[in-house]
C-alpha cells in the first residue's frame, strides 16, 4: 500500500469538510469564487478538527502535569549520575528513566499527540490545494465532492493577488511573495508564544531546571524555526489551516493556564492574587478537586515505590480554622 493509498481517506474527508463550509458560506452570502470565502472554509475545517481534538489536548495536560510530578524523582537520578560519562551509567540513567516512566504512568510524548493526530488532515489538505490545477484542467480525478468545477472555481480564487495553491518557493509574483512570508511569520510567531507561555506560567520552578528542560527550552525556538523553513514549500491554504490551528491552541492553551494552573506555577500565583483582589477564597471547589487529584496521584506512585517521603497537602482556609478550633 503506497503512502497515496493511505492518504486519501484524509484527503476525501478534507475535501468535504471544506465544501460543506464554502457552501454553508455562500448560503450566507459569500461570494463563491472569492478566496476569502475559500481561506474561510479552511478555518472551518480547523475548527471541526480541533474541537475533535479536545479529549486529546485534556490527555496532554494531565501528561504534563504527571510529568511535573515526577521531577523531584528526575532530579535525583540526573543528581546519582552527574559527571558520570561512561556507556555503563549512561544505559543505567536510562533505563532508570524510563522505568520511573513506566511506574507513574507517564509518557513524555503524550504533548505530541495533537500535533501526531493533526498531520494525517495536514497532509490530505497539502495534497487537495495541490491537485486543484490538475482536477481543474481535467488531468486527475475528482476528490470527493471538489470536481473539476469546484476545482477550477476554487484555483482561480484569489486573496490579494494570491491564489491559494501559491507558495513562496516558485512563485516570482511579489504578490505572493508578501501574502505567504506575512503568514510564514504569523505561523512561527504563534508557535512560539505557544510553548513560550506554556513555559512561563504554568509549569513550577522545579521543572524549569534539568535536561528535559533543556529540551524543552530547544524546542522552543526550533519549532519556530523548522516551521519558518518548511513554510516556504507549504501553499498559501496550508499556510493559513496552519496558523489558524496554532491560534486555537494559543487560545485554548490561555484558558486553560488561567482557569487551571499547573500547582506551583506562576499561573498558580497570578489566579490567587486575582481572587484575593475579588474578594473570593483561594481554595475554590474546582481547585480542591484539582489538589485532591494530585494528591490521590502522589499516593498511587508512592505506593508503586516511584517516590518516596510523605505528601505535602495545601491546608485549605476552612480546613485551617476547623484545625485550630
Amino acid at each position: 500500500m503506497s503512502f497515496s493509498d493511505i492518504i486519501y481517506p484524509f484527503e476525501w474527508l478534507v475535501a468535504w469538510i471544506m465544501y460543506l463550509w464554502h457552501e454553508g458560506l455562500t448560503m450566507i452570502g459569500l461570494p463563491a469564487n472569492n478566496g476569502w470565502t475559500w481561506a474561510l472554509a479552511i478555518v472551518g475545517l480547523v475548527v471541526i478538527m480541533r474541537a475533535a481534538l479536545i479529549p486529546l489536548f485534556v490527555k496532554q495536560i494531565h501528561a504534563s502535569r504527571k510529568m511535573q510530578l515526577i521531577q523531584p524523582e528526575m532530579q535525583k537520578i540526573q543528581a546519582k549520575y552527574k559527571g558520570k560519562t561512561d556507556p555503563d551509567s549512561k544505559q543505567k540513567m536510562t533505563e532508570e528513566t524510563m522505568a520511573l516512566y513506566k511506574e507513574s504512568g507517564t509518557n513524555p510524548f503524550s504533548s505530541c499527540l495533537p500535533i501526531l493526530a493533526q498531520s494525517p488532515f495536514f497532509f490530505g489538505l497539502f495534497r487537495v490545494l495541490n491537485s486543484l490545477d490538475e482536477i481543474g484542467s481535467g488531468k486527475a480525478d475528482a476528490i470527493g465532492p471538489i470536481t473539476q468545477a469546484v476545482a477550477r472555481h476554487a484555483e482561480s480564487s484569489s486573496i490579494l493577488g494570491a491564489q491559494l495553491s501559491d507558495q513562496f518557493m516558485g512563485s516570482e509574483t511579489v504578490t505572493v511573495k508578501i501574502v505567504t512570508a506575512v503568514l510564514i511569520v504569523l505561523m512561527s510567531l504563534t508557535t512560539f508564544t505557544t510553548q513560550h507561555q506554556l513555559m512561563r506560567k504554568n509549569m513550577p520552578a522545579s521543572a524549569l531546571e534539568g535536561p528535559f528542560a533543556q529540551q524543552q527550552k530547544m524546542m522552543l525556538f526550533l519549532f519556530p524555526i523548522m516551521f519558518a523553513v518548511s513554510g516556504v514549500f507549504f501553499p498559501i491554504g496550508v499556510l493559513i489551516y496552519w496558523f489558524t490551528t496554532n491560534l486555537w491552541t494559543m487560545l485554548q492553551q490561555f484558558y486553560v493556564i488561567r482557569r487551571m494552573p499547573a500547582p506551583g506555577s506562576a499561573a498558580e500565583k497570578a489566579m490567587h492574587e486575582r481572587r484575593r483582589k475579588a474578594g473570593r477564597p483561594v481554595d475554590t471547589f474546582e481547585q480542591e478537586r484539582e489538589l485532591e487529584h494530585d494528591e490521590e496521584m502522589q499516593d498511587e506512585l508512592r505506593e508503586r515505590g516511584v517516590i518516596s517521603g510523605q505528601r505535602k497537602q495545601p491546608v485549605s482556609k476552612k480546613r485551617a480554622k476547623k484545625k485550630s478550633k
